[in-house]
């Protein structure tokens, strides 16, 4: 794997799993809420859930980012669709996905504990769990258990990465 895209709904730990992963196999890391658009951030922040067509773009320019990283990069993105991995894996041959399944109880609560620190508010967990499209059964992926500890976390994934627990 050369490079890998942590997800999963607002919550789960993407951004942290992924700084932690990037950290550990000496890769970049890409913070995928980074390349939103100015308008997609404003529609979150005032509750609007964002679009296919909101994404699109932001998918492709997260593709390019990973493209400038042939030494191995990590990717936090929620990556709720198919169709949405489908467009990361086109841009990224043997694109590895790091699963962070989280109930919608735990979501709510992390979400509203980082309110004032995040763009995303709590009235759009809802929708993510409603786009989420479940990538376990897709050929590589790890699903890892967003409520372990992020030690716990990062030794399941570190393993998968390296081809040990695959």
């Amino acid at each position: 794997m050369q490079n890998l895209v942590v997800m999963g709904v607002a919550g789960c730990g993407k951004s942290s799993l992924g700084q932690a992963l990037a950290e550990a196999l000496g890769w970049a890391y890409i913070e995928g809420d980074a390349y939103h658009a100015p308008a997609s951030i404003a529609k979150m922040r005032a509750g609007i859930a964002l679009t296919d067509q909101d994404r699109a773009g932001w998918l492709d320019m997260l593709g390019a980012e990973l493209l400038r990283h042939p030494q191995g990069a990590v990717l936090a993105c929620s990556a709720l669709k198919r169709a949405y991995r489908e467009r990361l894996r086109a841009a990224s041959a043997g694109l590895g996905f790091v699963f962070l399944d989280i109930t919608r109880e735990l979501s709510l609560q992390r979400v509203a504990e980082r309110a004032g620190d995040h763009l995303f508010p709590v009235s759009l967990v809802d929708s993510q769990f409603a786009a989420l499209e479940s990538p376990v059964s897709e050929a590589g992926v790890l699903s890892v258990d967003a409520a372990l500890t992020r030690a716990e976390q990062l030794q399941e994934a570190l393993t998968w990465a390296k081809g040990e627990g695959a």
